[in-house]
């Protein structure tokens, strides 16, 4: 079941994504798109889009475009549930409903050599994301990041939107200065 706030959300995101082929541009073009489209939040999540376990976040897939474009999902992240640090290869907009979610950025040091090792991160900012904000990536290359909710926190829920099916990223093991490909699964809606 779909609602006519997320079916206009996805038309236009739709739209605007393939107007914009620059990621960044694009995402300047969509964050309004995710603005609106949290404050609709209730007209189109369903009980399984707050799903979640104590094994880790979980993602809920929400919209996922024919031509792998575009996926939207709902994450839902219990108190001290973390994503690996991790990339993306794509842009995204992601926008709070619910809670606040942290974002914990690292930064590049060595240069991409194409490889999976030799890769040196430094850690960078933080930012918190409460009920109603909306933030934005780009691959630049990477986006390197770790996002979650520490123990003292309440739950958090965030609506996602990626320029692909987002079925795999990269994750980085800092300490030994590696990466590697993984498959994320998702809880179908």
């Amino acid at each position: 079941m779909t609602s006519l706030a997320l079916e206009g959300f996805i038309a236009q995101a739709t739209a605007r994504s393939h107007q914009q082929p620059d990621p960044a541009d694009c995402v300047l073009a969509l964050a309004p798109l995710m603005l609106d489209l949290i404050d609709q939040a209730g007209t189109f999540l369903e009980p399984q889009h707050y799903r979640s376990s104590t094994a880790g976040y979980t993602r809920n897939l929400v919209y996922d475009a024919p031509d792998e474009s575009l996926s939207l999902y709902s994450i839902v992240w219990l108190p001290g549930q973390w994503t690996p640090v991790h990339d993306h290869g794509s842009w995204g907009v992601v926008g709070v409903i619910e809670g606040v979610l942290e974002e914990r950025s690292y930064v590049r040091l060595s240069p991409d050599r194409g490889t999976d090792d030799e890769i040196d991160l430094a850690r960078g900012g933080t930012v918190l994301l409460r009920h109603g904000a909306v933030t934005s990536f780009v691959p630049n290359p990477d986006h390197i990041h770790v996002t979650g909710v520490p123990t003292e926190r309440s739950r958090a829920v965030s609506l996602h939107l990626y320029g692909k099916t987002m079925s795999n990223f990269n994750i980085y093991d800092v300490g030994a200065r590696t990466r590697r490909r993984i498959q994320v699964a998702h809880n179908e809606s």
